[in-house]
């Protein structure tokens, strides 16, 4: 939604175009789970009267909707695309299977994993996780507001320590909140590495590729 209160902003999009581009072009194969906090979120549905499960499925279509704009995005960068889905929704996106998936990977396609787990009570964070462990990826990256994790939040409290590196257990130890539980708990057991980074910077994923440190690395 970049700089608006909801929504999806040209800009922004403009912006991973350019990031996902330079990751592509050093020759890294690239699959993306994509939210839709920005139009819906299916954990909030309850404070506005709807039920958790519809309100979860509300979620998952929004993160349809984010990555057909992804897409589009992407391609107007002259980047090939594939968007798959955890709904079957055949008109507008792929269904997931794994072995597709990778295949189009090995192609040199950009592969957006839409509609979550396909499944409620389950959030983004556990799909990017599953779907990352699913095509045997090297890293999951998160792309954040800051530049890798801290001991607070940084935008809140100014004494807030930054960690080059972590282990999985020091995230535990720590109460470290950088994704959810179920998510953290699948890449912790497959020994799945995960690099948080400022997805806003320009350049930055380029440069995360090349230097881990300009993130934080999480392993064992």
């Amino acid at each position: 939604m970049g700089s608006q209160q909801f929504g999806i902003e040209q800009n922004a999009l403009v912006h991973y175009a350019e990031e996902i581009k330079d990751a592509l072009d050093m020759g890294a194969e690239v699959a993306i789970v994509i939210g839709g906090g920005n139009i819906f979120r299916g954990i909030q549905a309850t404070a506005h009267g709807f039920d958790r499960v519809q309100g979860d499925y509300m979620g998952m279509l929004a993160t349809i909707i984010n990555g057909m704009a992804l897409q589009s995005a992407l391609e107007k960068a002259d980047m090939p695309t594939r968007l798959l889905s955890a709904i079957e929704m055949k008109e507008i996106a792929e269904p997931f299977i794994r072995r597709r998936a990778v295949r189009h990977l090995e192609k040199g396609r950009v592969v957006i994993f839409g509609g979550g787990t396909g499944n409620p009570y389950f959030t983004t964070d556990t799909a990017a996780s599953l779907r990352a462990i699913e095509i045997e990826a090297d890293v999951i990256i998160k792309g954040t507001r800051v530049d890798g994790i801290y001991s607070a939040d940084p935008e809140k409290d100014k004494t807030a320590v930054r960690y080059d590196r972590l282990t999985y257990d020091e995230v535990y130890s720590k109460n470290l909140q950088i994704m959810d539980m179920t998510a953290f708990t699948l890449c912790k057991e497959n020994k799945l590495p995960i690099l948080v980074f400022d997805i806003l910077k320009k350049g930055n994923l380029k440069k995360l590729l090349q230097d881990s440190s300009i993130g934080t690395l999480v392993d064992s």
